[in-house]
């Protein structure tokens, strides 16, 4: 992006997604000219309007207007009239991921939040812990959160942390001095041919530190060990253990939330109180600390910005009551995060737990179709309703209703529900004092929860 001048415009095909409309923030408070097109306006592209963005509803060629640089998300299509319009006018070209890695280049660090899970939230931990230490870094994160006000937030230090999503290999588009994996596991296996190809993706994103900064990796991730083994890259690990760099030892729970002792090398560091539930908020927590250190915030300064996380909009969030029933909402799709949500529910006094679940496209569902068997256990009522598609057409034989037939024959109280009327309606009608009510899935059965709050 250095071959722009500082008044050009850029223009954004999808615009009103969450991580576009993230950087067109970013490129607005750099001095760019921002114009940008979707199917429909929103919310968040009033927001962009709001800040001097133009935005168009639907797609035309008329809207590349002086465009000299034109950023698209890899859902555009090539018969898109604006991807031919600028192909035609020779204007360039990057999509979502190469542009988000121009713009780290312009910093002198950058984090990249890599991992099959917890990337939202540990980007969002390091938001808190950063600024809380009085650093201004520029932030990007793929959820809403309350204390930037949104998904981006333009620092004025020479930071940027960013999620790094493996997805189509986008993060190998990316500069980070700082690399940190959270975990590895099989997932997108509608782009991945397998856990090795994930791993060696991984081991890819790793080697763009080389030279110019560290790896950050929870060491007690077998398919981490396996992605940078015999790797001689500088790698700071962090886990339960006193074999990682950093480790918790002193793990207690209050009413749900955990407080440890942070250590490193056989020292006490700092104390750190979560109020963020699950052992997995404890792994993100001691990544947060890892990376603050290596960014020059001291353990104890981190420790005081991670005491004020409450979580980040659809990650264990509650949307309100029904029937004096709690109603949370949570972005878990993969059964291992459902089984790390579902297991922080139970450590909450509770009577019934009820999950209301969507699954997120048809491969996923598919291909990890015995993983989802179980991932339920930990409830007492288990409602599961059509899949998500998102980017995918129905593939003939993977359906809800079947995978609701598989996990009742393991003894499971489950039901199929096609309509969210009819899940409103029922939840209405059963839910009581005492029992926790979940809404979970990346789709849009986040609605639900709002619906029956209301």
């Amino acid at each position: 992006m250095n071959d722009l001048k500082k008044n050009a415009c850029i223009h954004f095909i999808g615009i009103g997604g969450i991580s576009m409309s993230g950087l067109a923030h970013v490129a607005l408070s750099k001095g760019y000219r921002v114009t940008g097109s979707d199917r429909a306006k929103s919310d968040i592209t009033h927001r962009l309007e709001n800040e001097g963005a133009v935005i168009y509803e639907g797609h035309d060629a008329k809207n590349i207007g002086d465009a000299e640089l034109v950023v698209h998300t890899a859902a555009v299509k090539d018969d898109n009239p604006e991807m031919i319009e600028a192909k035609a006018r020779g204007i360039r070209l990057i999509d979502r991921a190469e542009f988000l890695g121009a713009l780290m280049k312009e910093y002198h660090h950058a984090v990249g939040v890599a991992g099959t899970h917890g990337k939202t939230t540990t980007t969002s931990m390091l938001a808190h812990a950063l600024i809380g230490a009085g650093v201004d870094p520029t932030v990007s994160i793929g959820g809403e959160l309350d204390l930037i006000g949104g998904n981006i937030h333009c620092g004025r230090s020479d930071l940027f942390v960013t999620e790094a999503c493996e997805y189509t290999n986008s993060f190998l588009k990316f500069f980070p001095t700082v690399a940190l994996i959270t975990n590895i596991e099989e997932d997108h296996l509608d782009f991945f041919t397998g856990i090795e190809m994930i791993r060696d993706s991984f081991s890819q994103f790793a080697e763009l530190t080389r030279g110019i900064g560290k790896v950050v990796a929870y060491g007690e991730d077998e398919n981490i060990r396996l992605a940078l083994k015999d790797s001689d890259l500088d790698i700071v690990t962090y886990g339960i253990s006193d074999s990682n760099d950093y480790y918790a030892e002193n793990i207690v729970y209050h009413a749900g939330y955990p407080s440890f002792d942070v250590c490193k090398n056989g020292k006490k560091l700092c104390s750190v109180s979560l109020n963020v539930p699950g052992d997995h908020n404890i792994l993100n927590a001691l990544a947060t600390i890892a990376v603050c250190e290596i960014l020059g915030v001291p353990a104890p300064e981190a420790a005081k910005g991670l005491k004020t996380f409450k979580g980040t909009h659809r990650r264990f969030e509650k949307k309100g009551f029904v029937n004096g029933a709690v109603v949370l909402d949570d972005y878990a799709h993969h059964p291992t995060e459902i089984k790390a949500t579902l297991k922080a529910a139970k450590a909450f006094p509770h009577d019934r737990i009820i999950c209301i679940f969507q699954p997120h496209t048809y491969s996923r569902t598919r291909t990890l179709w015995d993983e989802f068997l179980t991932a339920f256990d930990d409830t007492d009522e288990l409602i599961i309703t059509h899949i998500y598609a998102a980017r995918e057409k129905p593939d003939g034989v993977t359906t809800a209703e079947k995978l609701a037939e598989a996990i009742a024959e393991r003894g499971l109280n489950v039901r199929y529900m096609d309509d969210f009327a009819d899940i409103e309606e029922y939840i209405k009608k059963d839910a009581r004092e005492g029992d926790i009510v979940f809404t979970m899935g990346a789709g849009d059965v986040t609605n639900i929860g709002s619906a029956i709050t209301e």
